[in-house]
């Protein structure tokens, strides 16, 4: 068993590699672990290499892209039935890769990872695509422009596709920026593994588990000025008012000008009038 202090530096570490050097599947299962005290880490890469050397059989002759995406599709979506977990998506399985791997169910990350790293190990390098509100992948050939949603069995997407799916989650008048379809990197691509068990965890009420997540994004993340903010509002409202003080100053140092900061300040004044009373 790995304390979880342990496995945050083994993340961190691990995030400290150079963009190209980093095991985004290890990262995703030191997260899990903390969830998973006995999890084998080498069992469920074994698991990776060993459906990855079953989905090289199937592989085409001619290795044209489409193909090769269209094969994938055939073995995780068909073959081996992994699938969007549309009816219980906010189920903290969801987000940790073990479950996901066993389970063979996910969110559209972590479909996503299970695609990125099945294809990393045929050859066919992809990255992640963190567009707002759905997760994507799409491959780092040059000169493709297409787009794979794991979450919907692989579909292929163009931009103007992309385009499409973001006004119908965001409105008509919502425009989709063109550095949200760019590659991001693995240590994006982990704090937003973490951000969204964060939100799973408040929306469950699970305060001392959304801390966990608040806290690991920090270590590996300090500039995601928005986790201060957060975590200081919570220990406000747990009555915890020293460590609410800290965080939101710090929130308010690096955004003086931030949209909310006329109330950050109102809480922060309310916490100085109850520590004077």
């Amino acid at each position: 068993m790995t304390h979880p202090t342990h496995l945050r530096e083994l993340l961190a570490q691990e995030l400290k590699k150079a963009p190209d050097q980093v095991n985004l599947a290890k990262a995703a299962l030191y997260i899990a672990q903390e969830e998973y005290p006995d999890l084998d880490l080498a069992a469920s890469l074994a698991l990776l290499d060993q459906m990855a050397e079953a989905l090289k059989r199937r592989l085409p002759e001619t290795a044209y892209p489409l193909k090769i995406i269209r094969t994938i599709n055939q073995f995780l979506f068909e073959e081996l039935n992994f699938r969007g977990n549309s009816e219980n998506y906010y189920d903290p399985r969801n987000s940790f890769f073990n479950d996901v791997l066993q389970r063979r169910v996910g969110i559209p990350i972590t479909l996503s990872l299970v695609y990125l790293e099945l294809a990393g190990r045929i050859g066919f390098p992809m990255a992640g695509v963190g567009m707002p509100g759905h997760f994507l992948i799409r491959p780092t050939v040059a000169d493709m422009a297409i787009f794979v949603d794991p979450f919907h069995r692989g579909e292929v997407l163009f931009e103007q596709d992309c385009r499409d799916r973001f006004q119908q989650m965001f409105g008509d008048g919502a425009q989709l920026q063109p550095e949200h379809l760019n590659h991001i990197s693995p240590t994006a691509f982990v704090v937003r593994m973490l951000t969204n068990l964060k939100m799973i965890y408040l929306q469950q009420r699970n305060v001392p588990k959304a801390l966990d997540a608040i806290n690991r994004i920090l270590l590996i993340y300090p500039n995601a000025v928005g986790e201060w903010r957060d975590r200081g509002l919570i220990h406000y409202q747990q009555g915890h008012l020293d460590q609410a003080c800290l965080d939101l100053e710090r929130y308010l140092y690096e955004s003086p000008d931030a949209s909310d900061a006329y109330e950050i300040r109102r809480v922060l004044q309310q916490i100085e009038q109850v520590q004077d009373d």
